[in-house]
């Protein structure tokens, strides 16, 4: 599809998130169809990309949510997500969101210690009501990510070991409260190496057959963590491989399958676009700097991750620049050392691959507005998120001034 980025920036103002809903739709229809034949549930990872609209558009096509915090929760009801495929995870709940969550009648409730297992159980027995639960194993396979996503060891916060989580099923399956209908693992994001998901769900699924041995049904079998994207050179995983690989692993279990796709859903449906302000030279080093920042992107600086950037129309002789931003910080870049073509002001750069964890993670640093976001679908754009103002920014302290 051709994009009219110029057309789209005088329209919207700049800087500005574009996704692409029917890249989406074709994402969410291709997992969809590698489980042919299987029970399936696939969980879209709000946390990738949390527009209502966005969620709202994977909720018609029959996605489910995964969620992170009580206001994911609220915000997957809201886009229109059936209550009964929302999973509320995370690895700190407090008693009111638990209580929220249970009210809401969620699907399920995903557990990552006995502590947390032991505050759901009191909530519930308050409110009388029984807890849906799941329990999230940690499998201590290396997905073989970058250390900052990766989930699944012993040295991450995430998830209990074998044994702890067999103690929490016999507890959990004898309580009055607690309804242990689903398991779960997460080992990282970005993953483009089917060999440890593999590994992992052989080691899980081995878990619940002993599970099913002493009478505890579990039903729900969570894959969490992201099959990986192209950023640059990358190999996904090929999604065929991906559900063959889970059904191999749990055959002979009656469970529906889960997945929590959220990059894969997104992150090449969208686009950042940003404008030139203007060239800077300091002693050879060439500096492109454009109006958004790190506040609006902040995966460059975070993880010094790799994005695809481009100059719309520009020509001439590429040599390297650092496309940096307004923002005073010296981690306030896009790209180092880009080849990019001379530039002027009001040139339009293209980040690419900007569709996940892009908005999500942006900031209101250095009082900067939060830019508009736009989705494209059936040829037609429309806006799904007004940029924000500076009364929008105060709004919840001015009443306070003196």
């Amino acid at each position: 599809m051709s994009i009219d980025y110029k057309g789209l920036v005088e329209k919207y103002g700049s800087p500005l998130y574009m996704y692409d809903f029917d890249y989406i739709e074709n994402r969410y229809r291709t997992l969809k169809e590698a489980f042919a034949g299987k029970k399936s549930l696939i969980n879209y990872a709000v946390k990738a990309n949390s527009n209502l609209s966005v969620i709202q558009h994977l909720a018609k096509l029959g996605a489910g949510a995964d969620c992170v915090s009580i206001g994911e929760v609220r915000r997957a009801l809201d886009a229109g997500v059936d209550k009964y495929k929302i999973i509320f995870s995370g690895v700190g709940k407090r008693d009111d969101e638990i209580e929220e969550a249970l009210k809401r009648d969620i699907l399920m409730l995903n557990l990552e210690s006995e502590a947390e297992m032991k505050r759901v159980e009191m909530v519930a027995k308050a409110l009388g009501k029984e807890a849906r639960i799941s329990i999230r194993v940690n499998p201590n396979i290396d997905p073989q990510t970058h250390p900052y996503i990766s989930t699944g060891l012993h040295e991450n916060k995430f998830g209990v070991e074998i044994d702890m989580a067999k103690r929490m099923y016999i507890y959990a399956n004898k309580s009055e409260y607690l309804n242990p209908v689903g398991i779960h693992f997460h080992i990282g994001s970005q993953l483009t190496n089917l060999d440890p998901i593999k590994e992992s769900a052989m080691i899980v699924a081995d878990l619940v057959r002993s599970l099913r041995a002493i009478k505890i049904d579990i039903k729900f079998f969570d894959v969490g963590g992201g099959i990986g994207v192209v950023y640059d050179d990358e190999t996904p995983i090929p999604e065929r491989a991906y559900t063959e690989a889970i059904s191999e692993a749990t055959k002979g279990l009656d469970v529906t399958l889960l997945c929590e796709p959220g990059r894969y859903m997104v992150a090449n449906a969208g686009a950042f676009f940003t404008k030139v302000l203007y060239e800077k030279n300091n002693d050879g080093k060439r500096f492109v700097i454009v109006d958004g920042g790190m506040n609006d992107l902040i995966r460059p600086s975070l993880y010094n991750a790799y994005h695809k950037i481009e100059a719309v129309g520009a020509e001439g002789e590429k040599t390297p620049a650092d496309v940096v931003g307004p923002v005073c910080e010296s981690g306030d870049f896009f790209g180092k050392n880009v080849p990019l073509p001379p530039l002027n002001h009001n040139d339009i750069i293209v980040v690419q691959s900007a569709g996940a964890y892009g908005f999500t993670m942006a900031s209101n640093y250095n009082t900067r507005p939060k830019p508009a976001e736009i989705a494209l679908q059936g040829g037609t754009d429309r806006l799904i998120r007004r940029r924000e103002t500076y009364e929008d920014q105060v709004r919840l302290e001015k009443e306070f001034l003196e």
